[in-house]
């Protein structure tokens, strides 16, 4: 529920987000507010898809970037500008970069997907310089802003800003412009918070009946953590799967903004993501990266408060490389519980291994991975076996048939070394 904390101005007004809109012209495009007649099925609601991804840059990144950018002084154009990012703001920093003939460093973690790298060149062209450094957002930032300070080079962040914030915010006038009234819910992703403190700006003024929603990765929900503990705190760990997402530490001027609007924040697992980038890909024809699929990935989890509503997801971005697909399938297979690992422990006389095949495994289940060394003075060897089933109900009648033939077994639990090495 969206409930204002108190009456005290927001740091970003309406006003800031009209005049961002104004620099936007003639820049950024007004992407289609599209209704998905299969979620609108699914969930009894009429659900509506803000398609960012069809945006110049394939992401909503490029408003709050050029906002700022072109909001900076001749002197500080001169002086060169550098960012850091795991790709989509890059992207919109290179656009800007090009247009405005600004001298751009850019800096983006070492497992960025080579896709995104490759499109920040294009966008950038001769106007920038790619350093690949650090594993996580967090950590490449810390080395973009010790560079700014070195350089004096002007320092351009991701979400942690006004200017970006309001850039971010010509999103929802955009909605409330092509769907003529007020949606009941508005669902976006949250990383370190540009978009949904951008949203939460014109909430308020513009749009006070809807429902304001931001969704997390699972494993990277630091707005939801900063609400929690009053303040932004720094995760421990993340997992940066949801590359466009994944940060340690919301932002500060984006916390301040949620904190008192009170978005209501839903932390979405990394596999439901990846189910949901498969349907929007096979049904919609969406090419969609796992932030960009977030929004969407979440209806579930509302499904109960959303019948006969209308709901915007904000599809924020389809810069996904396709040789992460084989990856994206695996987590979407075992978040259906479709897919799982074992260690099985196989007797090392002939006709163990045909036993499990006869007795243990049905017509229907699917060995798509079988790793076994034979051990010759051993009564017994380990194999790791991967079985996929045709449905999640068939797990258990599984496992029994296994203890019904004596195996001895353990099911390899998602956050073990030893599964992180068969994904």
């Amino acid at each position: 529920m969206v409930a204002m904390q108190n009456s005290n101005p927001l740091p970003v007004t309406p006003e800031d987000v009209e005049a961002a809109r104004t620099r936007l012209a003639g820049v950024a495009e007004c992407t289609p507010l599209q209704r998905n007649a299969r979620l609108s099925e699914q969930y009894s609601a009429e659900v509506y898809l803000k398609r960012e991804d069809l945006q110049l840059v394939r992401s909503y990144k490029l408003r709050g970037a050029y906002n700022l950018m072109s909001s900076l002084t001749d002197a500080e154009r001169a002086r060169g500008i550098v960012c850091a990012s795991a790709g989509n703001h890059a992207q919109g920093v290179a656009f800007t970069c090009r247009r405005l003939g600004v001298v751009g460093h850019i800096y983006m973690p070492q497992n960025t997907p080579k896709q995104k790298i490759q499109r920040v060149r294009i966008q950038g062209g001769e106007s920038i310089q790619i350093t690949l450094t650090g594993d996580t957002f967090d950590a490449t930032c810390q080395q973009a802003l010790e560079y700014a300070r070195q350089t004096g080079c002007v320092f351009v962040p991701p979400f942690d800003h006004p200017l970006v914030v309001a850039g971010q915010g010509t999103v929802g006038l955009e909605i409330l412009e092509q769907l003529g009234k007020q949606p009941d819910y508005i669902v976006c992703p949250v990383g370190g918070g540009g978009l949904i403190s951008g949203l939460a700006t014109l909430w308020k003024a513009r749009f006070p009946q809807a429902k304001l929603v931001g969704v997390e990765p699972q494993n990277a929900a630091c707005m939801l953590a900063a609400l929690q503990a009053g303040r932004p705190v720094t995760l421990d760990k993340i997992d940066t799967f949801v590359d466009g997402a994944a940060v340690k530490t919301a932002g500060t001027l984006n916390y301040e903004i949620c904190s008192r609007v009170q978005p209501q924040i839903l932390p979405v697992a990394e596999g439901r993501v990846c189910t949901e980038m498969i349907a929007l890909y096979q049904n919609d024809g969406i090419i969609a990266e796992p932030a960009g699929a977030l929004s969407v990935a979440a209806l579930p989890l509302l499904a109960e408060q959303i019948t006969g509503k209308t709901v915007v997801c904000v599809v924020s971005g389809g810069n996904n490389d396709i040789s992460r697909y084989p990856e994206i399938l695996e987590r979407s297979l075992m978040d259906q519980g479709l897919k799982h690992y074992f260690l099985i422990e196989f007797s090392q006389r002939a006709g163990s291994l045909r036993r499990y095949l006869d007795d243990a495994l049905s017509p229907n289940d699917d060995i798509t991975l079988f790793e076994y060394i034979k051990k010759s003075n051993r009564e017994f060897g380990p194999a790791l076996v991967g079985i996929e089933l045709s449905s999640r109900d068939d797990l258990q009648p599984l496992l029994q048939r296994m203890d019904g033939i004596g195996l001895q077994y353990e099911i390899i639990p998602h956050d073990s070394a030893l599964f992180r090495f068969v994904l």
